[in-house]
């Protein structure tokens, strides 16, 4: 069976590219690369040891969509294509709902043409906006407080209609909590182009000296040691969640949400000790005013992806630092 994957060639795509690979499926890749590199696909037939079909489109492009699935025997869509930068969101919104709404409605409508309707969404855990209690439980209200996040909502939105319209449709919405780390063989990890927005990628750039200094954003949250505490996932953990997604695609109708997290939070001082033990190289700190939206803490409930598809984190704060310094110490530029 074929799946395709949209953006398969960034930090959760190329690992999922790998599990899927790695589970007995064929993979049609489509990226146009715009924050992504073709060495992360090259290295995923590296470590699998298979190969991959690539195109280079933007999946806001339907006739190039056509083409691929004309081409090739699809069964299965998983679906990370999008922009992911929360700051970036803000000061670019029409970018990002041209960006992600726009390919997710491309994708769907060429799906229907050619008769595919099985899809795992990459959503994210800002659908839940601020949570008034932990954990995180996919019943609870949603209600995104950036443009980013808003497209997560609104895509989750169209997914449900494509579903109420169309019962034969199979959609399992992923809720990412905090992806970090990277494969055990270093070979691929997060590259992000330009200064990082999220908290390791920082931290491994300051360990090989790209950057000089930890930004920490805040110390008087109501947590162990005043930084603020999120629930960090494994990349690898969660690209096995989208193995058992598409397991259930092929076998179950529906449209359900699910959380992927560990269940518990991990501070910023706490990620960042954790760092230095994998890595053995200090990371200097500074602590700046806190961001304004920023909670003291965010953690998942799992239970739901445990029950149905059978999945849960297996690899700790540890095993994440560890793999992360791994591929950073390697890859010093990334893929550049």
């Amino acid at each position: 069976m074929s799946i395709l994957i949209t953006g398969g060639a960034g930090f959760i795509g190329s690992h999922t590219c790998v599990e899927i690979l790695d589970a007995g499926y064929d993979v049609v890749v489509v990226d146009n690369l715009s924050n992504s590199s073709r060495k992360a696909l090259e290295r995923v037939e590296k470590i699998t040891g298979k190969t991959l079909k690539f195109y280079e489109a933007d999946v806001r492009n339907t006739d190039a969509l056509r083409k691929i699935f004309s081409e090739n025997s699809i069964d299965a869509v998983i679906h990370f294509a999008g922009y992911k930068a929360v700051g970036e969101s803000v000061r670019e919104p029409l970018k990002y709902y041209d960006n992600n709404i726009g390919c997710t409605v491309s994708l769907l409508s060429v799906m229907d043409e050619f008769g595919v309707k099985r899809i795992v969404f990459s959503s994210s855990a800002t659908v839940y906006g601020i949570p008034e209690k932990m954990p995180i439980t996919e019943e609870m209200p949603l209600s995104a407080i950036n443009p980013y996040g808003r497209t997560k909502l609104f895509i989750e939105e169209i997914l449900r209609d494509r579903y109420n319209a169309d019962n034969g449709w199979s959609i399992a919405l992923l809720r990412y909590f905090n992806p970090i780390g990277a494969h055990k063989s270093g070979l691929i990890g997060e590259s992000p182009k330009g200064i990082p927005n999220n908290l390791m990628p920082f931290i491994s750039q300051v360990a090989v000296g790209r950057l000089t200094e930890l930004h920490v954003f805040g110390d008087d949250y109501n947590t162990s040691d005043g930084t603020g505490s999120r629930d960090y996932i494994h990349v690898v953990d969660l690209a096995k969640g989208h193995v058992k997604a598409i397991e259930w695609a092929f076998t179950h109708t529906g449209c359900e949400a699910f959380n992927l997290g560990t269940g518990k939070g991990t501070t910023v001082m706490e990620l960042r000790d954790a760092f230095v033990r994998a890595s053995g190289v200090d990371i200097p700190y500074v602590i700046d005013p806190r961001r304004p939206g920023d909670l003291d803490e965010l953690y998942a409930s799992c239970d739901k992806a445990k029950s149905v598809l059978g999945w849960e984190a297996t690899l700790n704060i540890n095993d994440m630092c560890k793999d992360t310094w791994l591929w950073q110490r390697d890859n010093p530029n990334g893929y550049d």
